[in-house]
C-alpha cells in the first residue's frame, strides 16, 4: 500500500509499504477514506519529537471502512464506517475506566521507554514516535487498529467524511480545552493560536457561554476565520497583546487562557522568543514556551490555563513564582477523545457544530509531502489539509 513515511527532519515521502495484518484478536483493519495533517505532525516534520525512525508511517487523524475484524472483536463488522481516535485505549485499565483515555495504562507497547521518559507511561498514539508505541499512522491506504472493540467511533452514512473526520482529534481537543476551563458566563476566554485546534477551542468556548472570546495569531486568513465564528482578533505583529487584553478586560486580565500553539511558538519580536530559539539551536532546550510565559503573565489571579498544545521535552525560564502567587490552575494533556465523541457527534448531527469549516485544502495522498511544507509555512491560506488515499 501507499503511505506517507518519515525519513528525517523535513523529509516526508510517499512509500510503498506492506499492508497491515491482524495481529491480535481485538484488532481491525480500516481502509482509509480520509486523513489529515495535524499541527502536531509538524513537530515530527520539524524534527522536534524524539524516538522517530526512518520509514515510520505518519498521521493520527483518519477514518474509513472496516475491511477485516479480529476474532475477538464483536463490536465491529466488515463495512462499518468509523472515525479512529488518535489515542489508543484498552477500555479496561484504571485510567480508561475513569475516562482518562489518553493515559491508558496498557496501549503503549513501548511502556518501558515511556516510563523512563515520563515517570509513567501514557497511551499509545497512532503515527507519533516510538515513545508512544511506534504504531503505524493513518496517512496511508490501510491501518491496523488495536483495541478496535473500544477505540473506533461508528458514524452514520448521512454525514460526510468532512463533517466527522475531526472527531478523531482536533474537534474533541478544542472542546476539551474549553471544557477544562470551566467557563462561566462572565468569563473572557483567550485562545493563543488560530490554527485548527484554536478554531475549535474558540467555537467551543462560545458554545459553552463565554462572555467574550479573544484569539491571538498573526495569519490573516486564520484570524478572519476566528472573527467569523465570533471571536475578537489580536494580530501580535500589529499591536501589543498585553495592552489589548488590558483594554478588553478593564485591566483585570482574562479569567481563562488556552494555549493552542505548543512547543513551536512563532513569536519573533520578544526577547524571550529569541532566547528560546538560540537555546533550541544548540540543543539546550527542546520547546519554545513563549505562549506559556505570556499566559502566566496576563491571566487574572485565580484563573485557569488550559494547554492542549503539545510540548515534547524541556522548557526554560518559566515564571512559576508568578503562577503560584497568582493562584493559577493548570489543566493540560493529550485529549481523552472517547470521553467527548458521543456528545460531539450529536452536536454535528444537530448542526450546532460544522467541523468542515476549517478545511482549506483537499488533495490526493501523493501530494502529502508538498502539503506538509505548505501547512507548516502557512502558504496559500492553508488552515487544514485533508488527504484522500
Amino acid at each position: 500500500m501507499r503511505a506517507l513515511c518519515w525519513h528525517g527532519k523535513k523529509d516526508v515521502r510517499v512509500d510503498n509499504v506492506p499492508d497491515p495484518v491482524i495481529e491480535h484478536p481485538r484488532d481491525a483493519i480500516v481502509k482509509v477514506s480520509s486523513c489529515a495533517i495535524c499541527g502536531s505532525d509538524l513537530h515530527l516534520f520539524d524534527g522536534f519529537m524524539p524516538s522517530m525512525k526512518s520509514g515510520d508511517i505518519l498521521g493520527h487523524e483518519f477514518m474509513g471502512e472496516v475491511v477485516e475484524v479480529g476474532p475477538g472483536n464483536s463490536r465491529l463488522k466488515i463495512g462499518d464506517r468509523v472515525v479512529v481516535p488518535f489515542t489508543i485505549a484498552c477500555g479496561e485499565c484504571d485510567q480508561c475506566r475513569r475516562g482518562f483515555y489518553s493515559v491508558c495504562e496498557r496501549s503503549n507497547r513501548n511502556k518501558e521507554m515511556a516510563d523512563k521518559a515520563f515517570g509513567h507511561t501514557t497511551a499509545g498514539l497512532f503515527g507519533y514516535s516510538h515513545l508512544t508505541g511506534g504504531y503505524p499512522g493513518g496517512q496511508a491506504e490501510y491501518v491496523r487498529v488495536p483495541f478496535a472493540d473500544v477505540t473506533p467511533v461508528k458514524v452514520p452514512d448521512s454525514l460526510t467524511d468532512e463533517q466527522v473526520l475531526f472527531l478523531g482529534d482536533i474537534l474533541p481537543t478544542g472542546w476539551q480545552a474549553a471544557v477544562q476551563c470551566e467557563i462561566e458566563p462572565t468569563d473572557t476566554v483567550v485562545v493563543w493560536g488560530a490554527g485548527p485546534v484554536g478554531q475549535f477551542a474558540i467555537r467551543s468556548a462560545i458554545v459553552l457561554g463565554a462572555k467574550q472570546v479573544v484569539v491571538i495569531d498573526r495569519v490573516p486568513e486564520r484570524l478572519a476565520m476566528a472573527v467569523q465564528a465570533g471571536a475578537i482578533a489580536i494580530n501580535f505583529d500589529d499591536e501589543s497583546v498585553l495592552e489589548r487584553l488590558k483594554e478588553l478586560t478593564n485591566g483585570k486580565g482574562p479569567e481563562k487562557c488556552i494555549d493552542a500553539v505548543g512547543m513551536e511558538s512563532h513569536a519573533t519580536r520578544s526577547f524571550d522568543s529569541l532566547y528560546d530559539r538560540a537555546k533550541q539551536a544548540v540543543m539546550l532546550e527542546t520547546d519554545r514556551p513563549h505562549v506559556l510565559r505570556e499566559m502566566m503573565y496576563v491571566c487574572r489571579p485565580a484563573g485557569v490555563l488550559s494547554i492542549p498544545g503539545v510540548y515534547g521535552g524541556l522548557i526554560d525560564k518559566i515564571p512559576f513564582g508568578a503562577a503560584m502567587n497568582k493562584g493559577l490552575t493548570f489543566r493540560m494533556g493529550q485529549t481523552h477523545v472517547n470521553r467527548w465523541t458521543d456528545d460531539l457527534l450529536k452536536r454535528i448531527q444537530e448542526g450546532q457544530i460544522d467541523p468542515s469549516v476549517v478545511i482549506t485544502h483537499t488533495v490526493p495522498l501523493e501530494k502529502g509531502p508538498e502539503m506538509y511544507r505548505v501547512f507548516r509555512d502557512k502558504e496559500d491560506g492553508c488552515v487544514k489539509v485533508v488527504l484522500k488515499p
